[in-house]
């Protein structure tokens, strides 16, 4: 944290001394007024995110195969209003863009948490193998406990918390697996993505396994399942997936100072009295819950993890007092926006939101192991 001084603050991430009262000193501070100008232009970026993506939620809510006035579709989200075409606004439009806001935000802040405690760029909650162990969880109920079904010429799940309990379980495993062998083995922070990537080979081959066992109709249920589909959304996963999300956003918020020191590397974040072997675990495990949450609900959705977090930097820095919020909003709008393209890019048709996010979340990742390894 800030350690104040009298007239002074010392900031401990870069030994600056800023004065409190510039205005009593001959001169203001140009280093205090530098300061000054930086949290300004951190926090005026911030609310033009909020900005876009409030633009972004109104140009979705008003898409859609039944034509609704633009002007009418804010007054029915402004005013909650449910009557009539307001139903078909809140009840088949928002419900789903909801959705995309807690699915991109969720797992964008755990994307962001995990490349600081496990100091990897890579990390995020599909590349540790999450999301393939919540696929394997959520094949499993289907052939093993008998969670899928054919309903008419439709495919459908029978019993979707069978599925989705399943899903999540097997995520938390998969994590219990990776903080097992660092404790076992010792490994390093940097090495546990190396865990995760084995983790995601074995539950991908147990998915495999799966689809080889499964007849035709469970294995168009574990097909659909994995595309990772926003169509899904109800208003109760809505309110459970944000439940999670919240009170872990803010206590991720709230570590923002020792993610910056931990940041700086093991020595320096132990020197300032951080608990760094705690930290990682609390943020690994936080991390872990709300990305299940997700992926147990609406399927496999790659690279929203590494894409939000890593836009954000770019943007606005490491700094995670800004970084963090920033993660979210940006993983947010990115998810928001990959959906609508995959809604209206082969309209009719509907292209799932784990396509459109694999499609632009590859590339990425393929930039960022030859930045790394360069």
């Amino acid at each position: 944290m800030i350690q104040a001084h009298d007239r002074t603050i010392v900031d401990p991430d870069t030994d600056e001394m800023y004065d409190l009262h510039p205005e009593d000193s001959e001169g203001a501070s140009s280093t205090f007024k530098e300061y000054r100008s930086y949290v300004k232009k951190k926090s005026w970026f911030l609310l033009l995110c909020v900005a876009v993506l409030v633009t972004v939620v109104i140009i979705a809510a008003n898409l859609g195969s039944i034509d609704i006035p633009f002007l009418d579709v804010i007054r029915y989200i402004f005013t909650l209003d449910t009557d009539g075409q307001g139903g078909v606004v809140w009840d088949a439009r928002m419900v789903r863009i909801i959705a995309c806001l807690l699915v991109g935000a969720g797992l964008a802040v755990a994307g962001v948490v995990m490349q600081c405690i496990l100091r990897n760029p890579l990390a995020s909650p599909y590349t540790l193998g999450l999301s393939s162990a919540a696929a394997f969880g959520a094949s499993f109920a289907i052939v093993i406990l008998q969670a899928g079904s054919m309903v008419t010429s439709e495919i459908s799940v029978e019993n979707p918390y069978i599925v989705t309990i399943c899903a999540f379980l097997f995520s938390l495993l998969a994590t219990a697996i990776i903080l097992l062998l660092t404790k076992i083995t010792r490994i390093s922070a940097e090495t546990m993505i190396l865990a995760g990537i084995a983790i995601s080979a074995i539950f991908t081959a147990g998915l495999s396994l799966m689809q080889y066992l499964a007849s035709q109709m469970q294995l168009a249920n574990i097909i659909s399942w994995t595309f990772g589909d926003m169509g899904r959304a109800t208003w109760e996963w809505n309110l459970i997936v944000f439940a999670v999300l919240l009170p872990i956003a803010l206590y991720f918020i709230y570590r923002r100072w020792d993610y910056n020191a931990m940041d700086s590397g093991e020595e320096t974040a132990k020197g300032l009295g951080i608990n760094t072997e705690r930290e990682r675990t609390i943020g690994m495990v936080l991390s872990v819950v709300i990305s299940s949450v997700i992926v147990s609900f609406f399927g496999i959705i790659a690279f929203i993890g590494l894409l939000g977090p890593h836009i954000a930097r770019m943007i606005i820095g490491g700094d995670h007092r800004y970084l963090i919020p920033a993660a979210i909003i940006i993983g947010a709008l990115i998810m928001l926006v990959s959906d609508i393209v995959g809604m209206n890019i082969i309209h009719p048709m509907v292209l799932p939101v784990g396509i459109v996010t694999s499609m632009l979340g590859g590339p990425l990742f393929i930039y960022l192991l030859i930045r790394r390894y360069r």
